[in-house]
């Protein structure tokens, strides 16, 4: 039987000591860490660090490439199994962003032994077995130790063709702009620790932190598409201005176009708050240009995701195969000649 987690019993989110969303480094503070290691070229390192995309990418062969990332975070869901879930899509993520197929996982755990039961570790462990199988890889190892803030995530491998990646570098103008899944996982799962969030609400959440990103991503390289990043920690903001910059163009969003979770904007109107939000808008300011936007959807657009969707470029000719081939995509925006903000909102 899972281990239960009932509010009466234990709070897997009080084992986290960010609230509402899974901790992040500020993008402003990594490009300053980052600044300062040197820089070591491979010919055979395809994609780096410089560009922020999703993952490493390293040639072996003219047809094969290895796709590598690390993703792991405290629990934002009090069920174990779900937790575990939510923590392996958002890594798997990153492969399929770069247009990747994920091919084996190795499990990162921080677990404060006698104080939670083992059973809520099988059970995460569960619910992150099952996630990787879902995406057609392996779960073949992985590594623990003893640690009072519960974390768990994955270091995954995957492979793809180096001649047909997604990357952040490769957005045009005259490109449109599509989302595949809805903002605001930061503010319900806010929410939900608060314990003022409603049962179909938390559903629509965790269904959507739950899905894998695996139709999206394949559906863009069956186009012919080359442009992606998946939307976490550093909101629509920070990861459309990571495209901006590694494509030099100017990104164009819509505020009134963003898809939501059910009540994210009336969440933050009621005055739902989250640190990640707070981080993001001060690695936006002076970069994107939100002036003529309605408060609440710079919210959504500042809005810390997990395990959240692809944003996805592409010409305006394969705009609606796309929104038919990936059920819940949006349009958002354009690209648009590089101006006086990487980003506009309006």
């Amino acid at each position: 039987m899972a281990a239960s987690l009932a509010a009466d019993t234990i709070r897997l989110t009080s084992f986290a000591r960010c609230a509402g969303c899974a901790a992040k480094l500020g993008a402003t503070d990594l490009a300053e860490a980052l600044g300062h290691l040197p820089s070591h070229a491979d010919p055979r390192l395809l994609v780096g660090r410089e560009s922020f995309d999703d993952a490493g990418v390293f040639l072996l062969r003219e047809d094969l490439a290895l796709v590598q990332t690390v993703d792991f975070f405290a629990p934002i869901v009090d069920d174990p199994y779900e937790f575990g879930q939510i923590a392996a899509a958002n890594a798997l993520s990153d492969v399929f962003a770069m247009g990747g197929e994920p091919i084996t996982a190795l499990a990162i755990v921080g677990f404060p032994a006698g104080k939670l039961p083992l059973s809520v570790l099988s059970d995460i462990l569960r619910g992150g077995q099952d996630k990787v199988r879902e995406a057609g890889a392996s779960l073949v190892g992985g590594h623990t130790i003893i640690d009072e803030e519960l974390k768990f995530g994955l270091s995954v491998t995957g492979q793809a063709d180096p001649r047909r990646l997604l990357t952040n570098a490769a957005a045009h103008v005259g490109d449109v702009l599509v989302l595949t899944k809805p903002l605001g996982t930061g503010l319900l799962a806010t929410a939900g620790k608060q314990g003022i969030l409603d049962a179909p609400s938390r559903a629509a959440l965790h269904a959507s932190m739950c899905a894998l990103n695996a139709v999206a991503s394949r559906a863009a390289l069956a186009l012919d598409l080359r442009c992606a990043t998946d939307v976490t920690g550093f909101g629509l903001f920070g990861h459309a201005l990571h495209i901006a910059r590694a494509s030099n163009v100017t990104v164009r969003l819509d505020g009134r176009a963003l898809p939501e979770l059910p009540g994210a904007r009336d969440l933050w109107r009621h005055g739902i708050r989250t640190g990640g939000a707070e981080r993001n808008e001060k690695f936006a300011a002076g970069l994107a240009d939100w002036s003529a936007a309605r408060p609440a959807d710079v919210a959504l657009a500042l809005d810390p995701q997990t395990s959240g969707g692809l944003l996805v470029a592409m010409p305006a000719g394969t705009v609606e195969q796309y929104l038919s081939a990936v059920p819940g995509s949006v349009v958002v925006g354009s690209v648009e000649q590089r101006g006086n903000a990487f980003i506009v909102l309006g």
